[in-house]
């Protein structure tokens, strides 16, 4: 059998308020597990961060739930769908957008062409409506030009910078860009994965708030998956925390269960990393 149903244990318990369900993956290349039977729940509408050294496995369960990668075992839901056989563009379709730990963006285009790229899962209209940019094309393309500019590009406050080629741009704005196109989506799940690698510290200060008004504010009330090494970020602005470890689960909860447990101290984090106070 090589359909869904020969991949492991029945559909789970419903719950409307877990929208992501990792359950039990395993992933490996060659000798090498990247994860060993990893499981977690990601609730609406709340900041899901899962921390650990260079090496844990992070960015492979990332890759797993967008679907870049398919487990060798487990399964994973979405919305109480199973989407372990799943492609990424259909899970996109399902609501699920991300960012990378790399920026992949089109250097030689403008930010707002890189960021209306996102909205490509959203358009319905057909060769010839598209060719003649009547009826229902054009009123696609004005509800996306309306979203991008008067929503997104003003939450991410790029409005100076929308017609600048974006290879031009200094590093902390072209993460504002990525992340603008995934937002293009208008997601229900966003990966983030190390939005805030290499920010200063006031970069890091406004993608932090992009972050909380994205999750918090009633126009988006996106859930957030975030991948990241800022501890100061990840304790202040989690509702939940799971950490990993050579491809193991080792410790999950809130950000105050995870500053207190040993292994985690042990495995990662350190006396003098845990409890920092950011400036």
């Amino acid at each position: 059998m090589t359909t869904a149903e020969s991949r492991g244990p029945g559909r789970p318990e419903a719950d409307d308020d877990v929208v992501l369900h990792v359950d039990d993956i395993s992933m490996a290349f060659g000798k090498v597990q990247a994860l060993s039977n990893v499981s977690l729940k990601v609730h609406r509408g709340s900041i899901h961060s899962v921390i650990g050294p260079n090496g844990a496995g992070k960015t492979v369960l990332m890759n797993c739930i967008n679907g870049l990668y398919r487990p060798q075992r487990g399964r994973i839901w979405l919305k109480g769908r199973d989407v372990t056989l799943v492609s990424p563009h259909r899970r996109a379709g399902m609501g699920l957008s991300r960012t990378f730990q790399k920026i992949e963006l089109f250097g030689g285009m403008s930010v707002l062409d890189n960021i209306r790229l996102g909205r490509h899962i959203h358009l319905r209209s057909g060769i010839i409506a598209g060719s003649a940019y009547v009826g229902k094309t054009k009123r696609e393309e004005l509800r996306a030009r309306k979203f991008i500019e008067e929503e997104i590009i003003d939450l991410l406050e790029i409005e100076a910078i929308r017609h600048r080629t974006v290879g031009m741009l200094p590093y902390g704005l072209q993460k504002r860009v990525e992340l603008g196109r995934a937002l293009a989506l208008e997601p229900e799940i966003l990966i983030l994965d190390e939005p805030l690698a290499g920010l200063n510290l006031e970069e890091v200060e406004d993608m932090a708030r992009f972050i909380l008004d994205i999750n918090e504010e009633e126009r988006w009330q996106v859930t957030c998956v975030l991948v990241e090494h800022d501890m100061g970020v990840v304790m202040d602005i989690s509702d939940q925390v799971s950490v990993l470890s050579f491809g193991n689960l080792i410790a999950k909860g809130t950000p105050e269960e995870v500053q207190q447990n040993p292994q985690v101290v042990e495995a990662y984090l350190g006396e003098e990393d845990l409890y920092a106070t950011r400036a």
